[in-house]
């Protein structure tokens, strides 16, 4: 089997990204090691582990920025696309939890044919998607 396992998200705080993917996401805090250069190697999932304790969603790297140029590229890794896809089968549920964490959601819900869905930004202002899809 293959898989996408982690996608690397340039953040500018360890503590600060943990909180917020972990508390305000529902996120689960899976690795947090040091490397020997004095970074961490920090993953979070928004999945639930399956039967043999991994993930059974891809991961999200959490790496704090390196330099000038990683630096101008927090929050904006996508040039202002949506570059993030959160599905739920609790959109409402989500939704409200989300909000009362204080996510900022750019957008109300809406309804498409693929399904319910609301742009919310993390707090580096990358743009994401809550989505439940339809059917």
């Amino acid at each position: 089997m293959r898989r996408v396992a982690l996608v690397t998200l340039v953040v500018d705080d360890y503590d600060e990204a943990i909180r917020f993917y972990t508390e305000a996401l529902g996120f689960r805090l899976v690795e947090d090691a040091p490397r020997p250069d004095g970074s961490r190697w920090v993953v979070v999932e928004a999945g639930a582990p399956g039967p043999d304790g991994a993930g059974s969603a891809a991961g999200l790297l959490l790496a704090r920025a390196k330099g000038g140029t990683q630096r101008a590229r927090i929050g904006d890794q996508t040039g202002g696309r949506v570059g993030f896809f959160l599905h739920t089968d609790d959109f409402a549920g989500d939704h409200a939890r989300m909000r009362a964490a204080g996510v900022t959601f750019v957008e109300e819900p809406r309804h498409e044919p693929y399904g319910t869905v609301a742009v919310f930004q993390d707090l580096y202002g990358n743009r994401w998607d809550l989505l439940q899809p339809a059917g």
